[in-house]
Parts: C-alpha cells; structure tokens; sequence
C-alpha cells in the first residue's frame, strides 16, 4: 500500500518550510519502507495533504469519493498567520475557520509540536491531533569544515569575521525588524537573512525597514539547500527572532549543523528547547544581544553537542517511524511489517 503525497500548491509554497515539509516525508516514508505517490494509484490507501489551499478541499473529498484516508497536515494556525503579510491580522479570526474547516476534512490530523497540537485542539476539531516533528536531515546537515569555508569565501568574510544569521521569509513575525535592531546594536559584526518574501505581499513598513537596513546587513535571498547548509555551518550565531512558529525547521537545521542558537522565548519550544542547555533563548532584543555578544566573545558555555542530539531526535528516520506507528494506530495502513533497520550513509 502507498500514500499519495498531494502536491497541489507546492509551488506556491516550495520556498516555505511547508514545502521542505512536504519534501520530508516523503523522505521519512522511504526510511520507513513506506511506498509514496505523487498521484492516485489502485493501491494509495491514504493521501498526505499540506496546504489549506481551495484545492486541498477538492483533494481530500476525491479522497472521501474513493473510500481512502485522509492525513491533514497542520502546518497553519491563526497565531502564525498574524503579522504575516498585507491585511492577515484582520483576516486571521476568517483564517482560523477556514483551517478548521480544512482539518475537519482530515481523518487525522498531524502537527509539529505540542503547542500547536494544544492550539488546533481548542478550535474545537473533532478529528484526532497528532504531534509529530517536520525532521530534519541529519545526514545532510553536520558540521562539516568545508562548508564553513565555502561559506566564508562566498561571501567574502575573513576567517576572524564575526558572523550572524537569520532564515525566513522578510516578514515581521519572522522577527525582521528586530532583527535589523540588533545588527543596529552589534556594529562590529555581519548580519545576513536568507529568505525572500515578494515585496507586493510585504506591508511598506517592513519594505522601508529592508531599504534601511544597516550597512552591516547583507539579504542574500532565497538560496538552495547547499548554500543554506554552508551558512549554517560558517556563520557564529543563527539568531532566530520569530514571534510565532509551528516548529521552525531552520532552528532543526541549524542545530545539526552545529552553530550556536538563540531563539525567541515563545510557546512553543517548550519541552523541546531549553535556555542554557541546547540554545539561548531570549525574550527581547536586548537580551538577544547579551546572548549574541557573549556566543562571539566566547564567554557562554559551548551548547552546540546538545544542539545537534536535539535535532536527532528529530531526525527523518526517527520521524518515519513515528508515522508508521500513527498509520497503524489509526488504521491509515493495514499493519506493516517492521522495516529493515539500514543505516543512511549521505552520497
């Protein structure tokens, strides 16, 4: 038996962590021995669906129409929505009923974190809600010295150049403007943001603020996951400032990578994420900078070990197997035979 992993929308969200997400399980299915379609077959007993876009709708009912299953992943919550783009903080209480509706569809339902989990449960779905991490790919990002040089060279840093980096689209409730606060604060460093949003979506605002952005701030954009993985590993700090998140893949990445990490103390890096032990977690920016000054002085404790075993516990093996376990208790898939324990060696 295979799931179809629907693909309606994944370029609309291709640069998202929704589309990494998509892109994930059908990596942890693999893993876990777990045939995928990209459409519907004789032998696609459920379908994956990612998006709350109109024809995610029209997917899970051709699903209901052929007897299968529907497996809804909720990626979206109206508190993420907000401070997003032009006009989703009037829009937000219209999208909390519409991704209810679209979860209602879903014979389960599964969500990256418990915070999110215990969000979607108070919209009043009727439909079981799983917890289940997005994964990350251990094997492909590590630490790794080459990287960091090529990293380093790409973009014309000295190898004493004091490095920081954020990943996300250029919104506010990526934590943009603080982010350029900081930069602002710690002139003697680089600041770089991966990520593009297009400025069409973006309030003027957040525009203004990009066109003002200190000299010490440089907007590669959106690049491929290669030159993502170089940044991870050649920068100092990975200073993740978002207000709101489900997961936040790029946290995962950049702790398995290996590069020390602050990030907002919000809700939901709760159980997960510990100040002091596997990041820094901050509540304000100034208390980013304190953290961020002390991470390139060398004067905070080393967390980056704990970092990296975070992310494998998370990693897309372990999340496989946690979804063949959600398959069989919710009889998503007749019961399936344990797979063949391999070890994944990167090409």
């Amino acid at each position: 038996m295979k799931i179809y992993i629907y693909s309606g929308g994944e370029k609309l969200v291709g640069r998202s962590g929704v589309g990494q997400a998509i892109r994930h399980q059908r990596e942890c299915l693999r893993r876990a021995e777990i045939e995928t379609s990209s459409r519907w077959t004789k032998d696609a007993a459920a379908v994956h669906v990612n998006t709350v876009l109109p024809d995610s709708v029209l997917a899970a009912l051709g699903a209901r129409l052929r007897g299968r299953k529907v497996v809804w992943y909720g990626h979206s919550t109206m508190e993420d929505f907000r401070g997003s783009f032009k006009g989703s903080d009037a829009l937000a209480p219209l999208f909390r009923q519409w991704i209810r509706f679209c979860y209602g569809l879903g014979d389960v339902v599964l969500t990256p974190t418990e915070y999110s989990r215990q969000l979607l449960e108070s919209y009043g779905l009727k439909r079981p809600v799983y917890s289940i991490s997005n994964g990350v790919d251990t094997e492909y990002f590590r630490p790794d010295p080459a990287a960091r040089a090529a990293f380093r060279r790409r973009y014309a840093l000295e190898e004493n150049a004091r490095t920081v980096i954020s990943v996300g689209h250029t919104i506010a409730r990526k934590g943009l403007p603080e982010f350029l606060d900081l930069a602002r604060r710690i002139p003697s460093a680089r600041f770089l943001w991966f990520g593009w949003t297009d400025p069409r979506l973006i309030p003027q605002e957040i525009v203004r603020a990009i066109e003002n952005a200190p000299a010490n701030v440089h907007f590669p954009g959106f690049v491929d996951r290669e030159r993502l993985r170089e940044a991870y590993c050649g920068a100092d700090v990975f200073a993740f400032m978002s207000h709101e998140e489900t997961e936040g893949i790029v946290v995962l990445e950049a702790l398995a990578c290996g590069i020390p990490t602050v990030v907002r103390n919000i809700p939901v890096y709760g159980g997960w994420l510990e100040d002091g032990k596997n990041v820094y977690k901050a509540s304000n920016t100034g208390e980013f900078q304190q953290s961020v000054e002390g991470i390139l002085a060398g004067s905070l404790p080393d967390l980056t070990s704990a970092g990296r075993a975070t992310a494998e516990s998370r990693s897309l093996e372990a999340v496989g197997s946690q979804l063949r376990d959600i398959y069989c208790r919710e009889r998503i898939l007749p019961p399936l035979p344990s797979p063949v324990r391999q070890r994944h060696v990167r090409a």
